[in-house]
């Protein structure tokens, strides 16, 4: 009996702890990051790419992101932007948040990226407020905003798919010149996922939350974790090994004979 209440301790430790968010080169460095204004956020990630992080605060009641997005740009007087794409992984159809240097103020526009070019700035598929940008001391800038996603969530789910950037100047006339098309530059994408706060690379599947519940001289029969009823269906058998598979973590557990596991 202390084993299956032990087993049954881990299973809940297991659904209640989530998995590390993904860290790129700083150790999560996002986790120290301080905002103006009293700006505070729920969730971050160190992206993997061009040294930058996302933060937000996501309300799933209301489906509201807050978000804050810090990268430096390729050099002084640069830009740096932060989009979400309702329809792909890469740049066409991303919509959005721009900051630079603006006729001389550090500012934040939004843009409906329809193709390869950054085109015209104009009103994106979010409703966007309380828009702001910082040129830090660092020499970092840090992008605010608030976007409507909506109730539904983001195409129904809270999976996105983002992409960021960093460019080398702004014309005169408030023009962003094109970015550079190094590596990091091309691989700039990747999933967030608002609720796990975890970033993958772009095009990688989710990996699912299960476990197996693994009678000896059995096959493995695989089934939600949320729908693994450890005390169901309590039989003796040899031996057992419950197993969980999720990101960062795999828990393998012998049970003896006095407690067994739905198949």
């Amino acid at each position: 009996m202390a084993v299956a209440v032990a087993v049954l301790a881990a299973c809940i430790l297991t659904l209640l702890t989530p998995p590390p968010a993904h860290a790129a080169g700083g150790g999560g460095r996002c986790a120290g990051e301080s905002f103006s204004a009293n700006r505070a956020y729920a969730a971050c990630n160190d992206l993997p790419r061009l040294g930058a992080s996302v933060h937000w605060t996501y309300d799933r009641a209301t489906g509201d992101l807050s978000v804050a997005f810090v990268a430096a740009p390729a050099a002084p007087g640069g830009w740096v932007a932060w989009a979400l794409n309702p329809s792909g992984d890469g740049m066409a159809g991303a919509q959005a948040l721009v900051a630079g240097p603006f006729s001389g103020t550090w500012a934040v526009r939004t843009y409906n990226v329809s193709g390869y070019a950054l085109g015209e700035p104009g009103p994106i598929a979010f409703p966007a407020s309380d828009l702001a940008a910082e040129l830090g001391a660092d020499g970092r800038v840090r992008v605010f905003g608030r976007l409507g996603l909506g109730a539904a969530g983001y195409g129904g789910g809270v999976v996105l798919n983002q992409v960021w950037q960093v460019g080398a100047a702004v014309s005169s006339g408030g023009v962003p010149a094109p970015h550079a098309m190094g590596a990091d530059n091309l691989a700039a994408k990747a999933k967030l996922d608002l609720l796990r706060a975890t970033t993958a690379a772009a095009g990688a599947p989710s990996p699912p939350t299960t476990s197996r519940c693994v009678p000896k001289n059995t096959l493995a029969v695989s089934f939600p974790l949320t729908s693994c009823r450890l005390f169901a269906n309590i039989k003796p058998r040899p031996f057992a090994v419950f197993r969980v598979n999720k990101p960062g973590a795999l828990l393998v557990f012998f049970i003896d004979s006095n407690f067994g596991l739905p198949a």
